[in-house]
């Protein structure tokens, strides 16, 4: 499964996973106002291949692709530390688009 990835501005280290699609604005058109408001903007990372044998960083790459298939999108949070330091970011919607 290609997909398409995006760092959230909202907080270091949170990125959003979307299916891959030509249109990236109707991708990102396609996902709910709620998630916008907690990523803020988002800046392109990569399009990536996702196969049940590929690793990645921080995440399970069958969870991403679950996630892909039923939900639309895989949001991936910060390391706990990192978080646990500012959860306030999480309840600023200042930076929404």
């Amino acid at each position: 499964m290609k997909c398409l990835i995006y760092r959230c501005q909202k907080k270091q280290e949170m990125y959003l996973y979307i299916p891959f699609l030509e249109d990236e604005q109707m991708a990102l058109s396609k996902l709910p106002d709620e998630l916008n408001t907690l990523t803020g903007r988002l800046e392109k990372v990569m399009e990536l291949e996702l196969t049940a044998q590929r690793k990645l960083a921080r995440v399970n790459c069958a969870d991403v692709i679950d996630a892909l298939s039923t939900k639309g999108f895989f949001l991936q949070m910060p390391p706990a530390d990192l978080l646990a330091k500012d959860s306030s970011v999480l309840d600023d919607h200042s930076d929404s688009f």
